[in-house]
């Protein structure tokens, strides 16, 4: 079974749709043993809706995953730590990044008031993982997995959204991040590389580190 560094009790994996992210955390879990915390799109009744018209279900959408967040969360910080690593596939202080890329000011402003209300004490990760990708790559990656409500998403709204990605874990200092430029990696197929990843999650040492592959 994967060891993983014992000061790593709560590891979140990060990044823009397309990025691996829930790929990466199924995998650090299952060979762990760890507990999987994890995102449920499928059940977000709104979604197709939003890819095909996203001014009109944006806020649906967007309340929807904040109320399955902060459940998911509530649960977490309920739960001991440290008798078990949990890796999940988001984190809550990310879920205004959407908002304010998909809402208009009227409805940002009730999402704000209602996230402020709604948001439970949640434990702070001990590593972030934070998975880039080009958008290219991220368009690529959405198409093969062949999703239906997927195959709408815009090259457009994918920019949009890996810059407000990279913008966010730029200021982004609750915890550690190790940020994985994941365009050439592929953690599920390729045991060298996942290998690769293990080797510079153990290496820690810093609050911000980088992993390109080859560097």
């Amino acid at each position: 079974m994967l060891q993983l560094p014992e000061k790593y009790r709560y590891i979140v994996v990060e990044g823009p749709i397309g990025a691996g992210k829930t790929s990466l955390a199924r995998m650090l879990a299952g060979l762990s043993g760890s507990a999987a915390l994890l995102e449920d799109p499928d059940a977000n009744p709104f979604l197709p809706g939003f890819y095909q018209d996203s001014a009109r279900y944006a806020l649906p959408t967007q309340l929807f995953f904040l109320f399955q967040r902060a459940n998911r969360v509530r649960e977490l910080s309920q739960s001991d730590l440290f008798r078990r690593v949990t890796i999940a596939d988001f984190i809550l202080d990310k879920d205004p990044l959407f908002a304010r890329l998909t809402l208009n000011d009227d409805e940002l402003h009730l999402y704000q008031q209602i996230y402020a209300q709604l948001k439970p004490q949640a434990a702070t990760p001990d590593l972030v993982i934070y998975l880039q990708a080009s958008v290219g790559t991220l368009i690529e990656r959405v198409r093969r997995r062949g999703v239906s409500y997927e195959s709408t998403i815009s090259e457009e709204y994918l920019v949009r959204l890996a810059e407000s990605y990279a913008r966010f874990f730029y200021h982004y200092d609750a915890a550690p991040v190790l940020i994985v430029n994941s365009e050439c990696l592929n953690f599920v197929d390729s045991p060298q590389d996942f290998d690769l990843l293990l080797e510079r999650i153990n290496a820690m040492r810093g609050v911000r580190e980088f992993f390109n592959l080859g560097n």
